[in-house]
């Protein structure tokens, strides 16, 4: 059964590599929600903790989670707008974890007005998205998961719903304090639009990661490859209005590093490539692709926060909350 399950990941892996290529709505879903994620950059598939937050980067992960462990988010965003999610996480045996998850992006309340200005009402604007995870210890240091979501956002009077999946592998060898990750993130479609006949894909995002921790020095350093199905010049924001392989390259890389004082406390920063081109892009130098963060992890009790930057007229913080019974 894991060799059936390992060759069908990889095999699910490959052909969506090769579509989901248009444009993309959903694009909540990119925005992290693991704050010790958010701390290295944003995108990370390949840390090994027990730590329910990180489930939303790679379903694989779920299997380093304790049973019965209960995970609460809250990030602030721009002006009214903020993000909640939650996870619970079951493990049924050495083999088998399950887990439910829940997300919310709401963008607040905006004064609806007519062509001269008149103020008519107000509306609001929420991104939702519920999901049921499963992950499957292959052997001693691979882990299977797959994530089912279904997803439904509503701007006023408009709405749409789309139903995804996330297939994610994860490798671990804790003697050499080294794992890795390779995740395909948001395969699905729209199973209803906001506009007739106008259907567009899920931000599917390719992604491979390495984390690779230090043997004698408290340290552990961790690179991320994302989209690395998108390699069209018109895909990128460039403000020199130029081309050229190595930003292209660049916008591919996130890195970070975990100072790691004690077992229970980390200290982490990182670097967003793509994040810090579109920021400076649109006019934000200061802090454009940087994060910084920390946390608590005891057996029972995690707790994270973490700044950076994901638009250009705000900073954001993000809370985590995670607890076993």
């Amino acid at each position: 059964m894991r060799k059936a399950l390992f060759f069908f990941i990889i095999s699910a892996i490959a052909v969506a590599s090769r579509s989901q290529e248009a444009s993309s709505v959903f694009n909540f879903l990119k925005i992290p929600v693991s704050a010790h994620v958010a701390a290295l950059g944003g995108d990370n598939v390949s840390l090994k903790l027990d730590d329910p937050s990180l489930v939303f980067s790679n379903p694989a992960q779920a299997a380093a989670v304790n049973d019965n462990s209960l995970n609460v988010n809250y990030m602030t965003y721009v002006a009214d707008a903020k993000a909640m999610s939650a996870a619970f996480v079951k493990v049924f045996d050495v083999r088998h974890t399950v887990a439910l998850t829940a997300r919310m992006f709401d963008y607040g309340s905006t004064d609806e007005t007519d062509e001269d200005g008149n103020i008519l009402g107000s509306f609001s604007a929420k991104d939702i998205d519920i999901s049921v995870l499963y992950s499957y210890t292959m052997g001693e240091h691979w882990v299977g998961g797959a994530t089912g979501r279904f997803i439904t956002s509503k701007y006023a009077d408009y709405s749409s719903t789309a139903v995804g999946v996330d297939l994610g592998l994860h490798y671990n060898d804790d003697d050499k304090g080294f794992s890795a990750g390779i995740v395909a993130k948001n395969i699905g479609a729209q199973l209803s639009s906001f506009y007739e006949d106008d259907k567009s894909h899920l931000p599917f995002d390719l992604q491979v990661g390495f984390s690779q921790r230090m043997a004698y020095a408290p340290f552990r350093f961790s690179l991320t490859l994302k989209d690395l199905t998108r390699w069209s010049d018109r895909y990128y924001f460039n403000p020199e209005g130029k081309t050229s392989f190595g930003r292209k390259l660049t916008n591919h890389i996130v890195i970070g590093v975990d100072f790691i004082p004690t077992e229970s406390i980390y200290i982490a920063a990182g670097y967003n490539f793509r994040r810090a081109n579109e920021l400076k892009a649109a006019g934000s130098a200061h802090g454009a692709g940087l994060s910084i963060g920390g946390g608590l992890q005891t057996n029972k009790l995690k707790l994270g926060v973490t700044w950076a930057k994901y638009h250009v007229d705000a900073s954001s913080l993000l809370f985590n909350l995670s607890y076993s019974f």
